[in-house]
C-alpha cells in the first residue's frame, strides 16, 4: 500500500478532536544473533507496566517485532501510551529505577533512539492484543499544505474509515500521531493501526479499495496535501495491552 488515501462518503458521523494521547516509544538495533534473547528481554517491563496500568497512569504498552527489515534500522520496540506526559516519564522513570535499561541485552544495541509522540485521533478496544500485527504509514506535508491538514484529512478521511474497522473487531486500535518532541522533520505525520490477525491487513485494504469507488475525490484530496517522497510503512508484529 503506496498511500493511505481513505475517500468516503459526507453523510459520516462528526468526527471530534479527543484529549491528547501520548505514546513513548523506544527503537532498538540489536545484532541479529541475540534477536532471541530480545524476544525474552521484552517482558522484562511487565510488571512496571501493569502497575502503571492498572493505577490510570497508562492506557496502553506494548513492544514490535519488525517483519521488514531496513539496513541500521531498528528491529525491536517498546512502547507506552498516556493521557499525559507526566504519566509517561514517570513510567519511563520506575522503568530507570527498576533497573531494566541497562541489562546486558539492552547494551548490546549498535544503535538506539527515542520519540515521543501525541495524538487527539485514535481509538482502541480493551484488553490484550496477542500476536497482532502493527501497520505504521509516515507522511510528509507539503510545504503549502494547510495549517490544519491533519486535522482535516483526519476528521474527513482517515478516521471515519477506522473506527468502522475497530468497531467490526478487525482493528485493536488505531491512531493518528505526530510529535510531541521534535525529532523528526517538521509537517510528518503517522497512520498506525493494529489488526488482531494478519488478515485484517487485506480487510484494511480491501475497505480502502471500496471506499476510493464509492468517492474517488477522496484519493485526490489527500495526495494534494503530501510529499509521497519521504513516505514509509513499517510492519510489525505485536504484542499490546489497552485500558
Amino acid at each position: 500500500m503506496t498511500a493511505f488515501a481513505i475517500p468516503v462518503s459526507a453523510q459520516v458521523a462528526e468526527v471530534k478532536e479527543k484529549p491528547p494521547m501520548y505514546t513513548y516509544v523506544s527503537n532498538w538495533v540489536i545484532p541479529r544473533p541475540r534477536w532471541a534473547d530480545m524476544e525474552k528481554a521484552d517482558t522484562t517491563n511487565d510488571k512496571v507496566f501493569e502497575k502503571a496500568l492498572a493505577s490510570g497512569m497508562l492506557i496502553g504498552y506494548g513492544r514490535d517485532s519488525t517483519l521488514v527489515h531496513q539496513a541500521d534500522d531498528g528491529a525491536h520496540d517498546t512502547w507506552w501510551s498516556s493521557m499525559s506526559m507526566a504519566g509517561l516519564l514517570n513510567t519511563l522513570d520506575e522503568i530507570y529505577k527498576s533497573g531494566s535499561a541497562a541489562t546486558p541485552i539492552l547494551s548490546s544495541a549498535t544503535k538506539h533512539w527515542d520519540s515521543v509522540y501525541v495524538s487527539r485521533f485514535y481509538n482502541w478496544q480493551s484488553g490484550p492484543c496477542h500476536g497482532g500485527y502493527t501497520h505504521g504509514s509516515s507522511y510528509k506535508l507539503k510545504a503549502d499544505a494547510r495549517d490544519d491538514a491533519v486535522e482535516s484529512l483526519s476528521k474527513n478521511l482517515i478516521v471515519p474509515l477506522l473506527e468502522k474497522l475497530v468497531a467490526d473487531g478487525t482493528l485493536h486500535e488505531y491512531e493518528v500521531d505526530v510529535q510531541a518532541i521534535h525529532t523528526d522533520l517538521p509537517g510528518t505525520f503517522w497512520i498506525i493501526y493494529i489488526p488482531t490477525k494478519a488478515e485484517g491487513i487485506d480487510k484494511v485494504n480491501a475497505a480502502l479499495v471500496e471506499a476510493m469507488k464509492a468517492n474517488p475525490l477522496g484519493g485526490p484530496a489527500f495526495s494534494s496535501m503530501i510529499d509521497f517522497t519521504p513516505h514509509r510503512d513499517s510492519p510489525a508484529r505485536t504484542e499490546a495491552t489497552y485500558k
